[in-house]
């Protein structure tokens, strides 16, 4: 009782395809049932005029029995021409209730292959399991269900047919004709009542059969638990993968910055770091970060002497929109044209300067 008060979570797919694996799944038989009989009738009225004409050939055959001597030879000849037309009426409807048995059972699961329930188990041939199972409450349950419905099928049908006969005496004044007609009527109203009637209680049935399966197939909050960390992995080994896995990055953006050509800044908060090689088909992100990361980034490109400009909107801009070896997008060229161009113009107006001052240390000598 306590672990059925434990298992109150809705199962899972998995649980469910699990199950389905195993051969477990929700079938109404009541519903096979009833599509069965709605096959079968219209059946019987489909090949009605085929019986007819093989019931006939069955009669002339035997008539024809009687002109022959009585002999071991004939009498085996005439019990396999019986045999055979006998086979042949029958054989119409066998062949509709199965492929209405396999209808039935496909719209309820659909094609199931569950090889594990042909595997021999011992105990299922165990006695003591198996008079248990005989007459278990479950057991009690079913057998009680299907005793009411032939109750009141028997009833529904009782009814009806009792009113049937207080017609008869006035069906009785009519012609032949009119009798069979009156006979077809009544026999389609009290096939279509027991029809409507076998409906509601194979619906019935089948919503009764999904909520026992469900039911069954409940799980309590630690299967729950333990169902997503077979499936989706520890969250602490996944925690301590994506802390390698960042550890990792980080250290290969970090080695990338001595190869940008300018770090943006925020001028404190963002720092990316940006190269334009002559295979680039744009200026491309090696490193990004923010607050201690940006500091990180600054510091290394101040040791490698590499170009530190402030322009906050860039520098949010690409920090949001762009990820570590992915180039600009066209947007933005412009604006990283212009940087790249100031750059060039600081390093010439450098290098001039440089030029200048050696020049100057030279007519000093």
């Amino acid at each position: 009782m306590a672990d059925e008060q434990e298992k109150q979570e809705a199962p899972s797919s998995r649980k469910i395809q699990k199950a389905r694996e195993e051969g477990n799944v929700s079938k109404s038989p009541e519903l096979v049932a009833f599509i069965s009989f709605i096959v079968g009738i219209f059946t019987l009225f489909a090949i009605f005029p085929f019986w007819l004409k093989n019931l006939e050939g069955i009669y002339i055959t035997c008539l024809q029995f009687f002109h022959l001597d009585f002999s071991f030879n004939n009498i085996f000849n005439l019990f396999l021409t019986l045999l055979w037309k006998t086979l042949l009426i029958l054989f119409p409807i066998f062949a509709a209730l199965m492929l209405a048995g396999i209808i039935g059972n496909l719209a309820q699961i659909g094609f199931l292959l569950a090889p594990k329930v042909l595997q021999p188990k011992l105990s299922k041939i165990n006695p003591i399991k198996g008079l248990k199972n005989l007459f278990s409450l479950k057991k009690l349950l079913d057998g009680f269900m299907i005793t009411l419905k032939v109750f009141i099928a028997f009833l529904l049908g009782g009814a009806i047919f009792i009113s049937f006969l207080q017609q008869i005496p006035n069906v009785a004044m009519i012609n032949i004709f009119s009798q069979a007609v009156w006979v077809r009527d009544k026999s389609l109203i009290l096939i279509s009542s027991l029809l409507v009637l076998f409906f509601i209680m194979a619906i019935a049935d089948y919503l009764i059969k999904r909520y026992q399966y469900i039911k069954s197939l409940r799980m309590s909050k630690q299967e729950v638990k333990d169902e997503y960390k077979q499936q989706e992995g520890n969250p602490e080994v996944k925690a301590k993968i994506r802390q390698i896995m960042m550890k990792n990055t980080l250290g290969k953006m970090m080695q990338a910055i001595p190869s940008a050509d300018v770090v943006v800044t925020n001028p404190t908060h963002y720092a990316i770091a940006l190269r334009f090689a002559p295979n680039d088909p744009a200026p491309v992100v090696v490193a990004k970060g923010i607050d201690h990361l940006a500091i990180r980034i600054k510091g290394i490109a101040r040791e490698h002497n590499i170009e530190i400009v402030e322009n906050p909107k860039l520098a949010r801009t690409l920090y949001k929109q762009v990820d570590l070896e992915e180039p600009i997008p066209h947007t933005l060229f412009e604006v990283v044209a212009a940087i790249f161009a100031q750059i060039k113009s600081f390093q010439e107006k450098y290098k001039n300067l440089s030029q200048d001052k050696g020049t100057n240390n030279t007519k000093n000598k």
